[in-house]
């Protein structure tokens, strides 16, 4: 694909998932590397920056996306280099996929039921895991109002061959009552634990924590935002009012927050490819891990 329909296809949600639009930019920037005309090195350099911009602004929830730029320039921006740092970033993302699918699978135990919301790469491969060791569990998912990527999550599990029940988003509850373990992913965590996901996620995490069901946020650590510990604020992206109503009277006003807030004190644990962690500890793991996103 070209810079350009990736830029519009992450904005259409064509591409989805904190890590897909990671990876995604990073192969955006590949490909204007491919067809550089630049006479300069300085003339490249502008220009890297400004592709960097224009997909930063693309999304605004994304720090896994911001991170994973960061990384890819955070040295010499000659081609060659540039080029060397985005294969290490994919492989980052490889490796750091098997890992958690590898730790999270551990938790899937024979006759669970397991509660998911949206769509997370994340937590599919962690699901795929446990189906390829052998264990028979079963999945209940919310459908995820107003672009139903609930529906991804359900085609690929049954594609899978794991058992899926598809609810409304309104019937978490119901989906939530025989439920014994909740993996959802993430698109930002903070610098406090906070863990910032797909709208819904923390009214259905309230109603997990009341049927005393495990929360597991299942991510990888590049989404931690840094700049949170400098006391930014994540801002959370508002759609299209579209999206949820596309011609609704002129005096309704609708809200259509992509994001909510999880608060770490209801979170069971993180797991990410650096282990399991309370998400006060998952902050200064990352920290040592990668000092450089904090530079």
């Amino acid at each position: 694909m070209s810079f350009g329909k990736i830029v519009r296809d992450i904005k259409a949600l064509k591409i989805q998932g904190a890590e897909n639009i990671a990876r995604n930019a990073v192969l955006a920037i590949k490909h204007v590397l491919g067809k550089n005309k630049s006479r300069t090195a300085a003339e490249l350099e502008k220009k890297l920056k400004a592709c960097r911009k224009i997909l930063e602004d693309a999304r605004p929830t994304e720090p896994c996306m911001r991170n994973a730029l960061k990384y890819i320039f955070s040295g010499s921006m000659t081609k060659d280099e540039v080029n060397k740092r985005i294969k290490l970033a994919i492989k980052h993302f490889d490796t750091s996929l098997k890992r958690i699918a590898s730790i999270g699978a551990r938790k899937i135990k024979n006759g669970m039921i397991v509660y998911t919301h949206c769509h997370s790469s994340t937590v599919t491969a962690i699901l795929k895991e446990a189906k390829a060791q052998g264990k028979r569990f079963e999945v209940h998912n919310t459908e995820t109002r107003p672009k139903y990527q609930g529906r991804i999550t359900a085609k690929e599990l049954a594609k899978a061959g794991i058992p899926v029940t598809h609810y409304v988003d309104s019937a978490a509850m119901i989906a939530l009552e025989k439920a014994d373990i909740m993996l959802i992913g993430a698109d930002a965590i903070t610098s406090v634990g906070q863990v910032i996901n797909k709208i819904g996620s923390e009214l259905i995490s309230e109603a997990a924590k009341e049927h005393s069901v495990l929360i597991y946020v299942c991510a990888d650590s590049w989404k931690l935002d840094p700049k949170t510990v400098y006391g930014f604020e994540e801002v959370i992206e508002e759609r299209a009012k579209e999206e949820v109503w596309p011609k609704a009277p002129k005096k309704v006003k609708i809200f259509n927050p992509a994001f909510e807030t999880v608060r770490p004190d209801i979170i069971t644990a993180l797991i990410s490819e650096l282990g399991v962690y309370k998400p006060e500890i998952f902050v200064s793991e990352v920290k040592k891990e990668y000092p450089w996103m904090f530079t």
